[in-house]
C-alpha cells in the first residue's frame, strides 16, 4: 500500500513540474476546458436559479388551486381554432359556482386585461399591469400589504373606484409622498389608493406585483363589459384542504356543464386547470432547458478534451528521451502511465475550477445588478469538478498508454 502511495506521489510531482515548465502550453490547454465547464455550469446554474425563483414565487399558491377558463395551461388535444370559439367564463357563472359547489375555501373572479398608463398629481407610470379581481383574491395569492388594506366584499361587489398599488408603481406615482388616500387616474376615471403591496422583486412568475395595480373586477366590468375580446376572465377556486381534489374537480366540471346546458355527448367548452399541472409543466420546461444546455455546452467540452489530448501527445513526444531514461533506471510502465494521467487530470481540473470561479463571479455580479438571485449550488460545483476530472482522464488515457508502452532503448535513441 505504501509503495502505491509513493508511486502516486512521485507521479503527481512529475506531472506538476511538467505543467509548470510549460506555462503557455498549460494555459492554452486549460482554456478549452475552462470554456466548456463554464458553459455547462453557467447554464445549469441559470436554469436552477430560474427554477428556484419560480418555485419560490409559486410557494404561496396552493397546488390544488383551480383556474376555470376557456384556455388550457398546457398542451391540449383540442385544436386552437375550436378553443377560440369557446365562450369566456362569466361573473354569473362565478356566482353560481360559488353558491352551489361544495368544498370551496376561497374563490375569485379575475380578468386579464392589457396594461395601462396611469397618472397621479405627482407623476405618471407607463405599462402598469392591471389586475382586476374580487376581494378573496388577497387570500388566494397571499398578497402582502405593506400599508393600508385590500378592498372589502362591499367594495368588490359594487365595483368601487379603489385600487391597491404595487411598490414600484406607488413610488413612481407618488415620489416621496404617502399614497394612501390619494387618487390616481386610469381608464379616464379617478381611483382612490387604499393600499400598497410589499416589494416583491423585478422577476416574478406572471409579472412582478411591484408593477401591478389591483382593483375590483366589477369596476373593470363596467368599462369592458362581459364580452370584450380585450379581456380574458377566469374563475379561480381553492377547495378546503380535506376535500378530495379529483372529486372537487369532477363536481366543478359537472356544475358548469349543467349551467351551460351541455348535453352528455357534448365536449367541455372550458378548461379546468389544476395549478399542480402548471408546476408540472414548469418542471418539464426546466428539464428541457437543462438538456439543451448539456447538448450545446458539450461541444465546448469536446473541443477542450481534444485540446488536452493533443497537448498530451505533444508532451509525450517532447519527453520521449526522458521516458526512456526513467524506464532504463527502473521506472515501471504504470509509473509513466500515472505520470501522464495525473498531468491530464490536473490540467483539466484546474481549467474546470477556473470555469467555476468565473461562473461564481458572474453570478455575484448579476445578482447585484439584477433583482434576481443567481445560485451556484454545491451540486453544480461537484458536477463541474467531476466532469473536468473525467474529461482529463478520458483525454489523457491514450497518450499515457502510448508513453507507458515505449521501449526504453528506442525512446533514448529517438531523443539523441
Amino acid at each position: 500500500m505504501f509503495l502505491y502511495l509513493r508511486l502516486l506521489s512521485e507521479s503527481f510531482k512529475f506531472a506538476t513540474n511538467a505543467l509548470r515548465s510549460n506555462k503557455l502550453r498549460t494555459f492554452l490547454s486549460l482554456l478549452g476546458v475552462t470554456i466548456g465547464i463554464f458553459s455547462i455550469i453557467a447554464v445549469l446554474a441559470a436554469v436552477d436559479s430560474l427554477d428556484h425563483k419560480i418555485k419560490n414565487d409559486l410557494s404561496n399558491l396552493d397546488k390544488n388551486t383551480i383556474y376555470l377558463m376557456k384556455y388550457s395551461f398546457g398542451p391540449s388535444d383540442i385544436p386552437d381554432w375550436k378553443i377560440q370559439q369557446f365562450p369566456n367564463v362569466t361573473y354569473d357563472e362565478f356566482e353560481f359556482v360559488r353558491k352551489n359547489l361544495r368544498g370551496i375555501d376561497k374563490a375569485s373572479f379575475n380578468m386579464f386585461v392589457p396594461s395601462q398608463n396611469v397618472k397621479s398629481d405627482f407623476g405618471s407610470a407607463s405599462g402598469v399591469s392591471i389586475s382586476p379581481c374580487t376581494n378573496e383574491y388577497e387570500d388566494l395569492d397571499v398578497l402582502n400589504i405593506e400599508t393600508g388594506r385590500f378592498f372589502n366584499e362591499s367594495e368588490s361587489n359594487s365595483g368601487a373606484p379603489v385600487v391597491v398599488l404595487g411598490k414600484t408603481v406607488a413610488e413612481t406615482l407618488f415620489p416621496g409622498v404617502d399614497p394612501l388616500g390619494k387618487y390616481i387616474r386610469a381608464y379616464g376615471k379617478r381611483l382612490q389608493v387604499i393600499g400598497v403591496l410589499e416589494k416583491a422583486g423585478s422577476i416574478n412568475v406572471g409579472g412582478s406585483t411591484d408593477m401591478k395595480a389591483i382593483l375590483p373586477v366589477n369596476f373593470i366590468r363596467q368599462i369592458y363589459g362581459d364580452n370584450n375580446k380585450g379581456a380574458t376572465p377566469a374563475i379561480i377556486v381553492k377547495p378546503v384542504k380535506e376535500y378530495d381534489i379529483n372529486l372537487f374537480q369532477d363536481e366543478l366540471t359537472q356544475k358548469l356543464r349543467t349551467y351551460r346546458g351541455l348535453k352528455p355527448s357534448d365536449d367541455n367548452n372550458f378548461f379546468v386547470n389544476v395549478f399542480s399541472g402548471f408546476t408540472d409543466l414548469i418542471d418539464n420546461i426546466v428539464a428541457q432547458l437543462n438538456f439543451m444546455g448539456w447538448i450545446l455546452s458539450g461541444f465546448s467540452l469536446l473541443v477542450g478534451g481534444f485540446g488536452i489530448a493533443n497537448i498530451m501527445y505533444v508532451s509525450v513526444k517532447e519527453r520521449t528521451n526522458l521516458i526512456g531514461i526513467q524506464k532504463s533506471l527502473g521506472a515501471k510502465s504504470r509509473f509513466i502511465l500515472y505520470q501522464f494521467l495525473f498531468e491530464a487530470v490536473i490540467l483539466s481540473l484546474f481549467g474546470g475550477l477556473v470555469g467555476l470561479l468565473l461562473v461564481w463571479l458572474i453570478a455575484i455580479a448579476a445578482s447585484s445588478a439584477l433583482d434576481f438571485e443567481f445560485i451556484l449550488s454545491l451540486k453544480n460545483i461537484i458536477i463541474g469538478s467531476s466532469l473536468a476530472a473525467v474529461i482529463g482522464l478520458i483525454s489523457g488515457i491514450l497518450p499515457a498508454i502510448s508513453a507507458s508502452k515505449l521501449d526504453p532503448v528506442e525512446a533514448i535513441r529517438s531523443g539523441m
